[in-house]
Protein backbone atom coordinates (compact mmCIF):
# COMPACT_ATOMS: atom_id res chain seq x y z
CA UNK A 1 0.00 0.00 0.00
CA UNK A 2 1.57 3.41 -1.43
CA UNK A 3 0.25 5.40 1.41
CA UNK A 4 -0.71 4.80 4.83
CA UNK A 5 -4.73 3.81 4.72
CA UNK A 6 -7.87 5.31 5.40
CA UNK A 7 -9.06 3.72 8.72
CA UNK A 8 -13.35 3.81 8.26
CA UNK A 9 -14.82 3.23 11.53
CA UNK A 10 -19.01 3.49 11.22
CA UNK A 11 -21.66 2.20 13.52
CA UNK A 12 -24.87 3.66 15.53
CA UNK A 13 -24.40 5.41 19.01
CA UNK A 14 -23.37 3.87 21.68
CA UNK A 15 -21.43 1.34 20.47
CA UNK A 16 -17.97 2.79 21.46
CA UNK A 17 -17.11 4.46 18.25
CA UNK A 18 -15.43 7.86 20.03
CA UNK A 19 -13.45 6.06 22.45
CA UNK A 20 -12.20 2.95 20.36
CA UNK A 21 -11.34 5.31 17.20
CA UNK A 22 -9.19 7.50 19.32
CA UNK A 23 -7.21 4.88 21.02
CA UNK A 24 -6.86 3.09 17.85
CA UNK A 25 -5.36 6.58 16.28
CA UNK A 26 -3.32 6.72 18.99
CA UNK A 27 -1.38 3.14 18.98
CA UNK A 28 -1.25 3.38 15.09
CA UNK A 29 -0.09 7.06 15.50
CA UNK A 30 -2.52 8.45 12.80
CA UNK A 31 -4.81 11.52 12.86
CA UNK A 32 -8.51 11.14 14.04
CA UNK A 33 -11.16 12.56 12.42
CA UNK A 34 -14.28 12.82 15.11
CA UNK A 35 -17.37 13.44 11.99
CA UNK A 36 -20.06 13.31 14.40
CA UNK A 37 -18.57 16.19 16.32
CA UNK A 38 -18.97 18.26 13.45
CA UNK A 39 -22.49 17.33 13.10
CA UNK A 40 -22.59 18.16 16.68
CA UNK A 41 -21.04 21.86 16.04
CA UNK A 42 -23.96 22.46 13.48
CA UNK A 43 -26.41 21.15 15.46
CA UNK A 44 -25.14 23.29 18.44
CA UNK A 45 -24.81 26.61 16.41
CA UNK A 46 -28.23 26.18 14.96
CA UNK A 47 -29.89 26.13 18.64
CA UNK A 48 -27.72 28.85 19.74
CA UNK A 49 -29.06 30.59 16.73
CA UNK A 50 -32.59 29.65 16.66
CA UNK A 51 -32.59 28.01 13.54
CA UNK A 52 -34.86 24.91 12.66
CA UNK A 53 -33.99 21.12 11.76
CA UNK A 54 -35.75 22.06 8.25
CA UNK A 55 -34.57 25.80 7.58
CA UNK A 56 -32.16 25.13 4.65
CA UNK A 57 -31.05 28.80 3.88
CA UNK A 58 -30.31 29.47 7.68
CA UNK A 59 -28.28 25.87 7.94
CA UNK A 60 -26.92 26.98 4.57
CA UNK A 61 -25.24 30.16 6.43
CA UNK A 62 -24.57 27.93 9.68
CA UNK A 63 -22.25 25.39 7.61
CA UNK A 64 -20.94 28.44 5.18
CA UNK A 65 -19.37 30.33 7.94
CA UNK A 66 -18.89 27.81 10.88
CA UNK A 67 -14.96 27.21 11.97
CA UNK A 68 -14.41 23.50 13.13
CA UNK A 69 -11.47 21.67 14.39
CA UNK A 70 -9.59 19.36 17.21
CA UNK A 71 -7.10 19.17 19.27
CA UNK A 72 -5.95 16.06 20.32
CA UNK A 73 -3.91 16.31 23.91
CA UNK A 74 -1.75 13.90 25.62
CA UNK A 75 -4.43 12.89 27.42
CA UNK A 76 -6.25 11.09 24.74
CA UNK A 77 -9.15 13.82 24.80
CA UNK A 78 -10.00 15.03 21.38
CA UNK A 79 -11.48 18.62 22.46
CA UNK A 80 -13.75 20.23 20.08
CA UNK A 81 -13.87 23.79 18.96
CA UNK A 82 -16.24 25.96 17.66
CA UNK A 83 -15.65 29.19 16.12
CA UNK A 84 -12.45 29.65 18.29
CA UNK A 85 -14.40 28.39 22.14
CA UNK A 86 -14.39 25.12 23.57
CA UNK A 87 -17.65 22.68 23.24
CA UNK A 88 -16.27 19.25 23.59
CA UNK A 89 -18.83 18.74 26.51
CA UNK A 90 -21.49 21.11 25.16
CA UNK A 91 -22.04 18.69 22.02
CA UNK A 92 -22.37 15.74 24.12
CA UNK A 93 -25.29 16.68 26.12
CA UNK A 94 -28.60 15.33 24.61
CA UNK A 95 -30.78 18.12 23.66
CA UNK A 96 -27.53 18.78 20.86
CA UNK A 97 -27.63 15.24 19.91
CA UNK A 98 -31.06 14.36 19.41
CA UNK A 99 -31.05 17.80 17.23
CA UNK A 100 -27.63 16.58 15.45
CA UNK A 101 -29.90 13.25 14.34
CA UNK A 102 -32.30 15.93 12.83
CA UNK A 103 -29.78 18.54 11.13
CA UNK A 104 -27.61 15.48 9.94
CA UNK A 105 -30.58 14.41 7.71
CA UNK A 106 -30.35 18.08 5.79
CA UNK A 107 -28.38 17.60 2.11
CA UNK A 108 -27.17 21.40 3.29
CA UNK A 109 -25.45 20.23 6.22
CA UNK A 110 -24.33 16.88 4.90
CA UNK A 111 -23.09 18.71 1.51
CA UNK A 112 -21.07 21.44 3.65
CA UNK A 113 -19.75 19.23 5.85
CA UNK A 114 -18.37 16.41 3.71
CA UNK A 115 -15.87 19.04 1.52
CA UNK A 116 -14.47 19.48 4.76
CA UNK A 117 -14.06 15.32 6.13
CA UNK A 118 -12.61 14.83 2.80
CA UNK A 119 -10.00 17.19 2.66
CA UNK A 120 -9.18 16.14 6.33
CA UNK A 121 -8.72 12.36 5.44
CA UNK A 122 -7.77 12.34 2.02
CA UNK A 123 -3.75 12.38 2.83
CA UNK A 124 -3.92 8.82 4.58
CA UNK A 125 -2.88 7.79 7.97
CA UNK A 126 -6.00 8.65 9.45
CA UNK A 127 -9.14 7.13 11.52
CA UNK A 128 -12.57 8.63 10.84
CA UNK A 129 -15.39 7.87 12.53
CA UNK A 130 -19.31 8.11 11.93
CA UNK A 131 -22.39 6.48 10.25
CA UNK A 132 -21.19 7.14 6.57
CA UNK A 133 -17.50 7.04 6.76
CA UNK A 134 -17.68 4.07 4.64
CA UNK A 135 -20.06 4.37 2.31
CA UNK A 136 -20.23 7.87 1.39
CA UNK A 137 -17.93 9.88 2.73
CA UNK A 138 -14.79 7.60 1.93
CA UNK A 139 -16.07 4.54 0.03
CA UNK A 140 -12.62 4.02 -1.03
CA UNK A 141 -11.32 3.57 2.17
CA UNK A 142 -8.81 0.95 2.68
CA UNK A 143 -10.36 -0.13 5.93
CA UNK A 144 -13.95 -0.84 6.64
CA UNK A 145 -14.98 -1.44 10.37
CA UNK A 146 -19.01 -1.60 11.22
CA UNK A 147 -18.72 -0.91 14.81
CA UNK A 148 -21.72 -2.28 16.87
CA UNK A 149 -23.64 -3.79 20.35
CA UNK A 150 -26.51 -4.61 21.23
CA UNK A 151 -29.32 -1.75 21.82
CA UNK A 152 -29.65 -2.19 25.75
CA UNK A 153 -25.33 -2.25 25.92
CA UNK A 154 -25.38 0.31 24.25
CA UNK A 155 -27.61 2.54 26.33
CA UNK A 156 -26.09 0.95 29.48
CA UNK A 157 -22.85 2.77 28.00
CA UNK A 158 -24.80 6.09 27.05
CA UNK A 159 -26.41 5.87 31.17
CA UNK A 160 -22.96 5.57 32.62
CA UNK A 161 -21.23 8.17 29.91
CA UNK A 162 -24.25 10.92 30.97
CA UNK A 163 -23.73 10.06 34.99
CA UNK A 164 -19.99 10.35 35.01
CA UNK A 165 -20.66 14.17 33.47
CA UNK A 166 -22.97 14.65 36.66
CA UNK A 167 -25.70 13.99 35.01
CA UNK A 168 -28.95 12.49 36.14
CA UNK A 169 -30.63 10.21 32.98
CA UNK A 170 -33.29 7.63 33.51
CA UNK A 171 -32.00 4.35 31.52
CA UNK A 172 -35.74 3.90 30.12
CA UNK A 173 -35.63 6.93 28.87
CA UNK A 174 -32.08 6.50 27.70
CA UNK A 175 -32.90 3.30 25.46
CA UNK A 176 -35.86 4.91 24.13
CA UNK A 177 -33.78 7.94 23.15
CA UNK A 178 -31.05 4.89 21.53
CA UNK A 179 -33.63 3.57 19.49
CA UNK A 180 -35.61 6.81 18.05
CA UNK A 181 -31.67 7.50 17.16
CA UNK A 182 -31.22 4.38 15.59
CA UNK A 183 -34.50 4.03 13.64
CA UNK A 184 -33.91 7.98 12.71
CA UNK A 185 -30.14 7.29 11.39
CA UNK A 186 -31.52 3.90 9.35
CA UNK A 187 -34.26 5.51 8.03
CA UNK A 188 -33.02 8.86 6.80
CA UNK A 189 -32.97 9.42 2.95
CA UNK A 190 -29.70 10.90 2.79
CA UNK A 191 -26.59 8.98 3.68
CA UNK A 192 -28.69 6.44 6.39
CA UNK A 193 -26.51 4.40 8.60
CA UNK A 194 -25.83 1.36 6.98
CA UNK A 195 -23.16 -1.52 6.89
CA UNK A 196 -20.66 -1.67 3.65
CA UNK A 197 -20.47 -4.75 1.99
CA UNK A 198 -16.95 -5.09 2.11
CA UNK A 199 -16.75 -3.43 5.86
CA UNK A 200 -15.74 -5.93 8.59
CA UNK A 201 -18.38 -6.01 11.63
CA UNK A 202 -16.74 -5.95 15.13
CA UNK A 203 -19.80 -6.08 17.58
CA UNK A 204 -18.61 -5.34 21.28
CA UNK A 205 -21.14 -6.47 22.86
CA UNK A 206 -19.05 -8.85 24.86
CA UNK A 207 -15.61 -7.57 24.31
CA UNK A 208 -13.77 -5.35 26.60
CA UNK A 209 -12.40 -1.67 25.18
CA UNK A 210 -9.13 -3.35 25.02
CA UNK A 211 -9.94 -6.19 22.84
CA UNK A 212 -12.01 -4.31 20.18
CA UNK A 213 -9.15 -2.19 19.90
CA UNK A 214 -6.27 -4.52 19.92
CA UNK A 215 -9.02 -6.41 16.83
CA UNK A 216 -9.17 -3.57 14.89
CA UNK A 217 -5.39 -2.31 14.98
CA UNK A 218 -4.22 -6.03 13.77
CA UNK A 219 -6.66 -5.80 11.36
CA UNK A 220 -5.26 -2.29 10.00
CA UNK A 221 -1.95 -3.14 10.44
CA UNK A 222 -2.57 -6.68 8.24
CA UNK A 223 -4.30 -4.82 5.72
CA UNK A 224 -0.75 -2.52 5.41
CA UNK A 225 1.45 -5.56 4.62
CA UNK A 226 2.75 -4.83 8.97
Amino acid sequence: MGKRPIVAIDGPVGAGKSSVSKEVSRRLGFGFVDTGACYRCVALASIRDSVGPENDEALKGIVGKVNISFEMTPDGINHVYLDGSEVTTDIRKEEVSMRASKTSKNQVVRDGLMGLQRRLGEVGGVVLEGRDIGTVVFPQAEVKIFLTADEKVRAKRRFDELVGKGETPDFEQVLKDLKERDHADMTRAVAPLKEADDAVRVDTSTMSFDESVDKIVKLVETRSGK
